[in-house]
């Protein structure tokens, strides 16, 4: 049956629009070889809970695990506990303990390849001093390792706010990556996702912010196993392939510019860590099987399809994604309603989510038209939509 909504018009008029079906996509058999890909998965709010802004996350955990197992089913890598996940934006970290426990379990019982996120997010906004960060980061890269999943050092917050220089940076990452026991990923997030994480790595100059990036890599290489670089600028990603040792993998995180990173320059490509291989999971697969076969025409006509959806979720201000993620997750049947922990459901307009949809529409990844055409028309009456 072909399913059809009508949209609203920016003149205040509707659109009556017929669904495309979704793209024959087809579960692997197993996660591609060529890369390794993760996709940064959000959280579903519990609905029965008071999950308010500044309110503890009260989480959905079938739903929220139910997201992960989909993303395994399609060959792909979770990277858990991310800023998808909303760490910083309502995901606190008495929560993000249980997501991760509760991921890495479930990411042993199916095999498949799950990292997570260590941050300082346990400590109060303001801290006085470096040590209190490496603590912070020691504790939290050690539950993840004991918790069976390789950890992200994440971007601090605390770090950005106290550090005087290069210098401080240097001296936190160095106590860390001294101390620990398995091999991690090295997270640089830039300030269009957060904008509290400007001037990090002690500049804002960024051919400066690189330097001190890529002297603490380079000093560290044999406990790092790869970098993921959320900046979304190619050229400087390419750039940085060349000064990191050949060891050390690069996982994009240029939600703008990622088929041609990921297919590479024919002598070095980058690794996947991307929010956006949330939404589009199955024709990120799909991709990934073509370029696994040599494919690179193949692998690119499949995801250059995805990328004017995933540059809108991505668009200004960018750290307001998530709810785009969510939006498409529900659309999709994914999760039983369009709430978000700390309220985040509201980050992002009417016309805006209504192009998300257009977008998920043309490159085929609403999986289900008719659920998708009939939560789509309850979303515009509760927003106040009136469809004539």
């Amino acid at each position: 049956m072909t399913a059809t909504v009508s949209l609203p018009l920016a003149d205040g008029t509707t659109e009556r629009v017929t669904l495309r079906e979704p793209g024959g996509w087809l579960r692997p058999a197993a996660p591609a070889a060529s890369r390794i890909a993760y996709a940064a998965a959000h959280v579903v709010a519990d609905p029965y809970t008071d999950n308010a802004p500044g309110q503890p996350a009260r989480l959905d955990w079938e739903a929220t695990l139910s997201v992960r197992r989909n993303l395994w089913s399609w060959g792909l890598g979770v990277a858990e506990a991310m800023d998808t996940a909303q760490r910083g934006m309502g995901l606190d970290w008495a929560a993000t303990q249980e997501l991760i426990r509760r991921s890495a379990a479930e990411a042993a019982a199916c095999g498949g390849r799950i990292v997570a996120g260590a941050a300082t997010d346990q400590l109060p906004a303001t801290v006085g001093s470096l040590d209190e960060i490496v603590a912070a980061y020691a504790e939290q890269v050690a539950f993840v390792q004991d918790a069976g999943a390789t950890p992200v050092v994440m971007a601090s917050r605390q770090l950005a706010a106290l550090a005087a220089g290069p210098d401080d940076y240097l001296r936190v990452y160095e106590q860390i990556l001294s101390q620990v026991t398995t091999p991690v990923v090295l997270h640089w997030l830039g300030d269009m996702f957060d904008p509290a994480l400007a001037g990090y790595w002690g500049s804002r100059d960024l051919d400066e912010a690189t330097k001190t990036f890529v002297s603490l890599v380079s000093a560290h290489a044999g406990v790092v196993d790869g970098v993921k670089v959320s900046l979304l600028d190619a050229e400087r990603e390419v750039q940085l392939r060349e000064l990191l040792p050949p060891t050390v993998r690069v996982y994009t995180g240029d939600d703008f510019n990622y088929p041609e990173l990921i297919r590479g320059d024919g002598q070095r490509s980058s690794h996947a860590l991307l929010g956006a291989f949330a939404a589009i999971a199955p024709a990120a697969s799909a991709a990934l099987q073509r370029l696994d076969a040599g494919d690179e025409t193949g692998f690119l006509s499949i995801l250059e399809p995805t990328v004017p959806l995933s540059r809108h979720i991505f668009s200004a201000p960018t750290q307001y994604y998530k709810t785009g993620i969510a939006f498409l997750a529900w659309l999709n049947g994914f999760q039983p309603g369009f709430t978000m922990v700390g309220g985040l459901h509201s980050g992002r307009s009417v016309p805006h989510l209504v192009q998300t949809f257009r977008l998920a529409d043309a490159a085929g990844l609403l999986l289900d038209p008719e659920l998708a055409a009939e939560r789509m028309r309850q979303y515009l009456s509760v927003a106040g939509v009136v469809i004539a």
